[in-house]
């Protein structure tokens, strides 16, 4: 459904990121772990260039449906936080103009791919065609002998803060700080 390619070209990515390409860091949180029977509930997004963090995006979204409470244990988002919250429809075009000429990053970005083109989707609009890079792959090329390769495990074993765990703005955070530190550790490599 997505109509993204993700980039696994390691020493291409160290080229466009060393010659200023701005990408956004994204994540969201849903309502299950079926792009093709959930709903976002949650946006977060920093746009980058090298080092830099140049934006920010944050939303709650109203699924207008009620969220399980299993994934409530796992977000802690409740359906109280979410039922002021504006509709997909009225954040998707603002989400869209922000990754709008960006490489976008994730980790196992494409489930998140999947999730957003599913709502465009059902809301009538054209698909997102940005580029992507999957920091989950990327760590497991830059780290073939790590145990695991979950956000939580990397962060921890980096040494990075993790404020909110499966919250999309701080997933977004920490998933920058552990795509950095892959292109970091990996610099000699790719420079061959």
């Amino acid at each position: 459904m997505p109509q993204n390619r993700i980039l696994k070209d390691y020493r291409r990515l160290f080229h466009l990121l060393s010659q200023g390409t701005v990408y956004t860091v994204i994540d969201t949180e849903t309502t299950g772990l079926h792009p093709q029977d959930c709903r976002v509930i949650q946006i977060g997004a920093l746009k980058c260039k090298q080092n830099h963090i140049i934006d920010t995006f944050e939303a709650l979204i109203n699924p207008l449906c009620p969220i399980p409470p299993t994934a409530t244990a796992v977000h802690h988002i409740t359906n109280d936080m979410v039922a002021n919250a504006p509709e997909i429809k009225v954040i998707l075009p603002v989400f869209c103009d922000f990754i709008k000429n960006t490489v976008l990053v994730g980790h196992n970005v494409q489930f998140d791919l999947y999730c957003i083109a599913h709502e465009l989707e059902l809301c009538n609009m054209k698909p997102i065609t940005n580029k992507a890079i999957d920091t989950l792959q990327l760590s497991r090329w830059a780290y073939p002998t790590a145990p695991k390769h979950t956000l939580q495990y990397l962060a921890q074993a980096m040494h990075i803060e993790v404020k909110n765990a499966h919250q999309a703005f701080d997933d977004a955070r920490v998933c920058r700080e552990v795509f950095l530190r892959c292109i970091d550790d990996t610099m000699s490599i790719q420079k061959k």
